[in-house]
């Protein structure tokens, strides 16, 4: 039986994405790699993630999307001030576009008269198609895997996209479903309640694994059915 190994919330932090991929001796013959989601943000360098994680796919890697590649595609495919300021100023949009050569003034805008910047990026057009195309969720015999959760009382394919992106408290208080669900988005630190950034095991069949990398916590990677994890800490 294949080994699953998953992953997510890499936020730009593609040092320790390789470190741990290492570390779990990766290897895409034997193992099925899935990653969860929130490639971009926050961290030093979305574009070389969103680069291994395009690799890792042609590899067969399953890959699925974020909240914060939802909030990148809303910045970059409309004209929405609230959209490009709630990604760029508030989310760490503004180091993903670094991570692509554009250097401050080239993302400015004017709050009186707004305006989207015209950003020319052939690499970051091709980056956008690719998240585009990702899917919301994996559903398995046994597992969910997700990013963010499911709505408790309703089957996985029956959640609105958002939801399954954006999802937080509902989801980790009430889930009562029979199939084991896999996801990240939340802290695991905020899940267990004290400053634990290991991977989560609810007693409610969830499993949180996002142990918050770029905030300073680790980056883990959750082995099935074995529930081994391999951690590259900051």
């Amino acid at each position: 039986m294949k080994r699953i190994l998953v992953i997510s919330d890499i936020h730009g932090e593609i040092e320790k994405f390789e470190q741990l991929l290492e570390e779990a001796q990766y290897d895409a013959k034997q193992d099925q790699l899935i990653l969860l989601g929130d490639y971009v943000d926050r961290g030093p360098n979305a574009r070389a993630v969103i680069e291994k994680v395009k690799e890792l796919k042609e590899d067969g890697a399953l890959v699925l999307k974020g909240n914060h590649e939802d909030m990148m595609i809303k910045a970059l495919t409309t004209d929405e001030e609230r959209s490009w300021n709630h990604w760029v100023k508030r989310n760490g949009g503004d180091k993903t576009l670094y991570s692509y050569g554009f250097v401050e003034e080239d993302i400015m805008v004017n709050e009186k008269d707004f305006r989207k910047p015209i950003l020319q990026s052939r690499v970051l057009e091709e980056h956008v198609k690719f998240i585009q195309k990702l899917d919301h969720y994996i559903e398995t015999e046994e597992y969910i895997f997700v990013h963010a959760g499911v709505e408790p009382l309703k089957r996985v394919s029956e959640c609105e996209p958002y939801t399954l992106m954006w999802i937080r408290n509902e989801f980790h208080s009430e889930y009562s479903g029979e199939k084991v669900v896999v996801f990240g988005h939340t802290e695991t630190k905020t899940l267990h309640g004290n400053d634990n950034c290991n991977v989560y095991f609810g007693n409610n069949r969830i499993i949180g694994i996002d142990g918050g990398a770029v905030y300073g916590g680790q980056l883990n990677c959750l082995e099935l059915p074995s529930k081994k994890v391999y951690v590259v800490k900051s």
